[in-house]
């Protein structure tokens, strides 16, 4: 039986047609109410916008950004936070602090050389090649709370340094820098196509990268102004004394560099500093015993004057390394009185532990000068190693190193008593310095 149509009233289709179409708009926007309804969880206030972004997503990877808004309704890009170990590449977070972070053990990545494999690492530094058997201190990677330090890539560096001259200037601990460095990238180079030589009476160190015509180079001016310790291989003096106002005999070697990386701290250790005025060995030479702290204020004077002067500053790169702590007063860390880093074999824990050793006055020395710089256009960057290298006194040759003189029975007795607890083990410490070097050179222009 067919289905009986509604009766169909004279004049109401009209009206029929427009309550079916109101009736339609008033489902629509029902149904828009309630989907916004349901999406009204995901407008939040700030900070449990940010709190969102403390646990990403596991696939996510790199930085992701989600517009949020500070507490004074200005929206703010939010940061996907990684895990503690993983952090922004520095590249994308030139705020971040590179010194300041925490020891990260590492025997994946590091080290990123090995010591037996460096054709040219230093006697004084190969640590296992005189028989140090715990190796742990290889495997330590700076890692900075904000940020990561970027991977250093060797044939990046000599790329960059075709056709010049990076030098290192100044005493045994950039020296020991600079040992680092050349370990760094001489294992990509091929036999044939590096070089090391040796000028100026040993003053002068160059090791040589002949396909990309770089130099990476070594200059010893442990004060970096004229002294009685000019001579490498005749330094240790009862009677050192120092001419404060005199560079040039050291900088003319310089002049040309592309990239000047700067230290000067070991040997300004003491109360007192002997200071001359006027020629080495002469009738008309003036001695005065004047304070330690005043003395390297002088002698740093003499430095950036002549950086101001003849540096170019279209060209050449300027660095400072702070001062390297030294680990000889184990009573710092818990030891008996006497007691230093012989034998140490794990780093220091505290939080903020600053060596006896390291001088506060010798760095802000050296910060007041290179501000004085930058407000006559010249601009040195400081690289901050002290605290970063301050935790780590079990990272030092202590024993194990060549030793130069004949070592007497009452030495080999007390170990402790020739333990070198100021330059550090290859590979080591000083592979992170040129690391944040790395960092520097590509990274934060």
């Amino acid at each position: 039986m067919a289905a009986k149509l509604l009766p169909t009233v004279p004049g109401t289709s009209g009206i029929r047609i427009r309550y079916l179409i109101a009736l339609l708009i008033v489902v629509v926007v029902v149904a828009a109410v309630y989907r916004a309804g349901r999406s009204v969880s995901f407008v939040k206030a700030p900070e449990e916008v940010l709190k969102d972004f403390d646990e990403p997503p596991s696939s996510a990877v790199g930085a992701i950004y989600s517009a949020g808004e500070s507490e004074r309704g200005v929206k703010v890009p939010v940061e996907v936070q990684k895990e503690p170990d993983e952090a922004p590449n520095p590249a994308a977070a030139k705020d971040c602090d590179l010194f300041s972070g925490r020891w990260v053990f590492d025997n994946e990545s590091y080290p990123l050389y090995k010591g037996k494999q460096c054709s040219f690492i230093s006697e004084q530094l190969a640590c296992e090649k005189y028989g140090r058997k715990d190796l742990n201190y290889q495997y330590w990677r700076w890692q900075p709370y904000q940020c990561d330090l970027p991977r250093f890539n060797a044939t990046a560096l000599l790329e960059s340094l075709r056709g010049k001259r990076l030098i290192f200037v100044g005493d045994s601990l950039n020296r020991g820098q600079w040992h680092s460095m050349v370990c760094l990238v001489e294992k990509w180079i091929g036999p044939s196509l590096k070089s090391m030589s040796s000028h100026l009476n040993g003053s002068l160190r160059t090791f040589k990268a002949h396909e990309y015509n770089a130099s990476i180079e070594y200059y010893w001016a442990p004060l970096l102004v004229e002294s009685n310790s000019d001579m490498p291989l005749n330094h240790r003096l009862p009677d050192r004394y120092v001419r404060v106002q005199a560079i040039e005999k050291h900088s003319r070697h310089w002049t040309d560099a592309d990239i000047l990386v700067f230290n000067t701290y070991i040997w300004w250790l003491g109360d007192k500093m002997k200071v001359l005025w006027g020629p080495f060995n002469g009738p008309d030479g003036i001695y005065k015993e004047i304070d330690m702290v005043r003395a390297y204020e002088m002698a740093l004077n003499t430095w950036s004057e002549w950086l101001e002067v003849h540096v170019n500053r279209t060209k050449t790169q300027l660095f400072f390394m702070s001062l390297s702590p030294t680990h000889m007063r184990g009573e710092e860390w818990g030891l008996e009185m006497g007691e230093n880093c012989y034998n140490e074999t794990d780093m220091i824990t505290e939080e903020g532990h600053w060596g006896i050793g390291s001088d506060p006055r010798l760095m802000r020395a050296v910060e007041a000068a290179i501000d004085g710089l930058k407000t006559r256009g010249v601009n040195v960057k400081i690289l901050n190693i002290t605290q970063l290298s301050e935790y780590r006194k079990e990272a030092h040759p202590s024993i194990y190193r060549k030793q130069y003189a004949q070592l007497t029975e009452e030495q080999l007795s007390n170990p402790v008593s020739y333990a070198d607890c100021a330059h550090w083990c290859l590979p080591g410490v000083p592979d992170t310095w040129n690391e944040l070097l790395y960092a520097y050179l590509f990274h934060l222009p």
